[in-house]
């Protein structure tokens, strides 16, 4: 095998891909030389993002979303075969002087090495391990929600679906003054969790309404009716949950109207609107990285398995086969 340095030797690597929906597969692939401007990185993580790789291993991605779903070093079609992932962790092994041996965060699917170019990695800020910053992807989009819904000191927020998004928006939320945050799911488990990172917690039938921001994280029909049904008078209703090609039936009879109430998407692709004049993709992933030295963090993270493990994880998370897990890890050494 040549030197992990060498970047002008060819490489091999190993990759998950869905060959067709409800399979996947580990499949060999050759790297060729590292191109001028690029770097190899070997992968020490990546982590299965529950909700979106649920939909492409089941085949539930829209034709009409095809474009915009795809992720950035996607490889393939849906519904496959396709090499999807955007969480990925690792070190780099060849590539500008000043990269080699640093820690990098990239968009890229799950995979044991691969190479991309030099400005497609971000180099994990001190303080944060390799094994935590599988979350930057997920607290990346907690903010942008949170951008997006711009919240106000003193305001009682709820948050519907304690999944590993919800419980990040919730512990976003919660460092705001003066404010009180609630976690609103049907597992009563999550509740040392929410605790542990700032929040309160109900089950859907003991929430109490009077909510002046909900966000709702469930991907769930029942989930949305709670947040309608927490909202407070002219309150707004931010929807995180992404169905593919799923039908949703939203309850916009009863208060809905009366209430005034505001239902609102939010959605990673695109920086909120308010910031988009001074934040950038990459800064928004570079502030998600730097908020990851909480320890507190690493209960989300609640679930490990070895990447010849990868199939069988992702036909498990897709049959919702392990309601307990939160953040599912790959590990690869």
């Amino acid at each position: 095998m040549p030197n992990a340095s060498d970047s002008s030797a060819a490489v091999s690597a190993q990759a998950c891909w869905v060959v067709a929906p409800g399979r996947a597969e580990i499949r060999e692939e050759t790297l060729p030389a590292l191109p001028e401007g690029s770097v190899r990185v070997r992968t020490l993580h990546t982590a299965v993002s529950r909700g979106t790789e649920g939909l492409v291993f089941r085949g539930e991605v829209p034709a009409s979303e095809a474009q915009r779903m795809r992720a950035p070093f996607q490889v393939g079609e849906f519904s496959g075969p396709v090499k999807y992932g955007y969480v990925n962790v690792g070190v780099v092994e060849a590539g500008p002087a000043e990269l080699v041996g640093r820690e990098v965060f990239c968009l890229h699917p799950h995979q044991t090495v691969f190479q991309v170019p030099a400005t497609a990695v971000v180099p994990l800020p001190p303080g944060v391990p390799a094994a935590r910053a599988v979350l930057a992807a997920n607290l990346e989009t907690a903010i942008n929600a949170l951008w997006d819904a711009a919240p106000r000191p003193g305001d009682p927020i709820a948050v519907v679906g304690g999944g590993t998004l919800g419980l990040l928006v919730a512990w976003l939320a919660a460092r705001l003054p003066e404010g009180s945050v609630q976690v609103v799911d049907t597992n009563p488990a999550r509740a040392d969790i929410a605790a542990a990172l700032g929040a309160g917690f109900a089950l859907p039938q003991d929430a109490q309404g009077g909510a002046h921001l909900v966000i709702h994280t469930s991907a769930s029909s029942a989930g949305l009716a709670t947040a309608l049904r927490l909202a407070a008078f002219e309150a707004t209703v931010l929807e995180l949950s992404w169905y593919g090609n799923r039908a949703v039936n939203v309850p916009l009879g009863e208060a809905f109207h009366s209430q005034r109430l505001t239902l609102k998407s939010s959605q990673v692709g695109h920086v909120a609107p308010r910031q988009r004049e001074r934040w950038s993709h990459r800064q928004r992933l570079e502030l998600a990285l730097s908020l990851l030295t909480e320890p507190a963090l690493d209960a989300l993270v609640t679930d490990t398995a070895p990447f010849a493990e990868l199939p069988q994880v992702l036909a498990r998370l897709a049959g919702d086969g392990a309601p307990g897990t939160l953040c599912h890890r790959i590990d690869y050494s």
